[in-house]
């Protein structure tokens, strides 16, 4: 999808990866470091292992820095996506964003019901006499899968209450 609009440097978002990977890994080895680390008498202590992915995750993400600061300084540097293709990314996310927050306010059916919804009529342009009988038959189905047959309850929020459910 080429607009010719202005590449986006791939500088900034490896960067931002870099630097989550080294907040989580750092994050884990110090958990880990509270929990301990190394040996006991019957095995390893419960944050052995994990203190050694945090130190994966750290050593990959000094990689990574690595890698564009040197890049940087020999002046090389590539695009990682147009502003239109980044355009389509954050009309995707702030939706899954807004359901995440919406389910623990409204239940996970009717936050379903209401993203399957707008990504129909939204982003599929499907005409209403198909959107809704899928917006609220899909979480119908899912609700009838895990809730009654599975056993399994999920989130439900005040519409769910109301209904005794």
């Amino acid at each position: 999808m080429d607009d010719g609009s202005p590449e986006i440097d791939v500088r900034g978002p490896e960067l931002a990866v870099a630097a989550l990977l080294l907040g989580v890994g750092g994050l884990v080895v110090a958990d880990s470091l509270r929990v301990g680390v190394g040996w006991a008498d019957d095995g390893p202590l419960s944050g052995t292992f994990p203190f050694y992915v945090g130190v994966v995750l750290i050593a990959s993400a000094a990689w990574v820095v690595l890698g564009q600061v040197l890049r940087w300084r020999a002046g090389t540097t590539e695009g990682f996506c147009t502003r239109a293709q980044a355009g389509l990314v954050w009309a995707m996310l702030w939706p899954i964003v807004a359901y995440v927050g919406a389910v623990q306010v409204l239940g996970i059916y009717v936050a379903s019901a209401l993203l399957i919804g707008y990504f129909m009529a939204r982003h599929g342009r499907y005409r209403w006499t198909l959107t809704v009988p899928v917006a609220v038959g899909v979480p119908l189905v899912f609700f009838v899968v895990f809730e009654r047959w599975f056993l399994v309850p999920l989130a439900k929020g005040p519409l769910e209450r109301l209904l005794g459910l």
